[in-house]
């Protein structure tokens, strides 16, 4: 991504500060900008880090991208999967998923980037790279942010928001003085991208023994994602990877290393579960690992940090342009806090089942796992809450069921020129009013209004991040839902 120069840099005061150019940020700058808020997204690294931890893109990360327009481009960039083996030969499949994108895309985060970093620029997101933020003051009307520039500059950048995406070891986090409590559960991880002279019968592929644990995922372009963990080992997460030690650690667990080459890249990493007590402080958010990190057992990371941004970004817009009140910007808190405790928990219940020693514990584990993949309802809640298909967020008392949950991608009466399904009519980046087939409304500024092609009398307001903001039934002839709707969804 191009920067531009420190003669550039805003001398006057910004709408939104984002710092760090991982996946939350790019999409959250990306949001700001399609919304016409002036955001200016902060990164401490000077060149693309090659570093790429994350490669799992779940459903309902998709179709955040489908509704951006971006789900065919990141889709082309790596392997897109129904199903995964789990330990003891247990199979969860994904194709029962209730999205248009049933299963799993397997793709190095670069690419993730790539396509989120086109998109924010093309918007007109401003983009500084080799700034480092060195504190932060607030007060009511705005936040100052330091900034260290690459040739050692000191700058100060005053936005009237700040977001932190800048990660585990987050500068706006600590320049909070936020507390990020947990531990660190699982210390020496080997991570490596190789060609494998034999592929695996199936993939993805994980399996533990006494040896340790390990799992294999293609990338779809001939390279594969390996990660495993030595039992008993504890090196430091500078010390390099010996591809022999990690050739043996497949082969004790698999019965063989597949013919695995050298490595285009290694790395080594300890893993934490930990998480703020708060999203917002004042004026000052924080999002991603900056918030909330833990094991990479079952993908989610990346996915629950581009959630953070989809719910964040349209708040702010709101609040920003006059459309909502500032006591909006809690409710970020109030929905993403609980789904990230839930990240915690499901990663936490992975990893540990993972870890077990103990061959009859292990035996148990494997039973229990290829029991529960015949179970219907014990597959669809696991698969809907690490997929993110099934999360939730809280609704009024009394509020129709499907207020706060995921909008289904509802296909909708076909026009001349609009759209044929909900998620396409998000791509307006507004609230989306849904119809019953044959009811009238009259427009409404920031909000659009589409028919469904069913013949359900429901009428859906859906936020700009494709969750039910509010549900009438028999709306009667106006087709109109009561007064203060958007009202309404701004409290969801």
């Amino acid at each position: 991504m191009s920067s531009l120069p420190s003669s550039s840099f805003p001398s006057a005061p910004v709408d939104v500060c984002v710092v760090g150019a991982g996946p939350t940020g790019l999409l959250l700058a990306g949001d700001l900008a399609a919304a016409g808020v002036r955001v200016v997204l902060l990164e401490k690294r000077v060149r693309e880090s090659n570093l790429t931890r994350a490669f799992a893109v779940h459903a309902r990360s998709l179709e955040m991208f489908d509704a951006r327009g971006l789900a065919e481009k990141l889709l082309d960039t790596g392997l897109f999967l129904s199903s995964a083996r789990l330990f003891g030969g247990a199979r969860i499949d994904l194709s029962r998923l209730p999205s248009r994108f049933p299963g799993v895309l397997m793709t190095p985060q670069y690419e993730v980037e790539r396509v989120l970093e086109e998109r924010a620029l093309a918007l007109g997101a401003e983009f500084r790279r080799g700034c480092e933020v060195t504190g932060l003051r607030q007060d009511a009307d705005g936040v100052d942010v330091d900034v260290r520039e690459e040739d050692g500059a000191a700058r100060r950048l005053r936005a009237a928001y700040v977001v932190g995406a800048d990660g585990v070891r987050s500068a706006v986090r600590q320049a909070l003085g936020m507390p990020f409590p947990g531990k660190s559960v699982l210390r020496s991880v080997m991570l490596a991208d190789v060609r494998l002279a034999t592929e695996p019968a199936e993939v993805p592929v994980a399996e533990s023994g006494a040896a340790g644990f390990a799992f294999l995922v293609p990338f779809g372009d001939g390279w594969y994602r390996v990660i495993a963990w030595e039992r008993g080992s504890d090196l430091p997460s500078d010390a390099p990877v010996d591809m022999e030690n990690l050739r043996s650690v497949v082969h004790a667990l698999f019965g063989t290393d597949y013919g695995m080459g050298d490595a285009r890249w290694t790395s080594r990493f300890h893993s934490d579960e930990r998480q703020v007590p708060r999203y917002r402080e004042g004026r000052v958010f924080l999002a991603g690992d900056a918030a909330h990190v833990h094991s990479p057992a079952g993908g989610m990371g990346m996915n629950a940090g581009l959630q953070d941004s989809a719910n964040l970004g349209w708040k702010l817009a709101a609040v920003l342009q006059g459309r909502a009140g500032e006591t909006l910007l809690d409710s970020y808190h109030a929905e993403r806090h609980p789904v990230g405790q839930m990240v915690l928990r499901v990663s936490h219940g992975i990893i540990r089942a993972a870890l077990l020693g103990s061959p009859l514990a292990r035996r148990l584990r494997d039973t229990a796992a290829r029991a529960a993949t015949v179970m219907p309802f014990a597959t669809a809640r696991g698969t809907g809450l690490v997929s993110g298909i099934g999360i939730d967020y809280p609704a009024p008392p009394g509020a129709h069921p499907m207020t706060g949950r995921r909008a289904p991608d509802l296909p909708l009466a076909e026009t001349s020129d609009g759209p044929t399904r909900l998620y396409e009519a998000l791509r307006a980046g507004t609230h989306v009013r849904v119809l019953p087939r044959g009811a009238k409304a009259e427009p409404e500024p920031g909000v659009t209004t589409v028919t469904r092609a069913d013949a359900l009398p429901l009428t859906l307001l859906v936020r700009p991040d494709g969750y039910v903001a509010e549900a009438v039934e028999d709306t009667g002839s106006s087709g109109r839902p009561g007064p203060g709707l958007l009202r309404a969804s701004d409290a969801v």
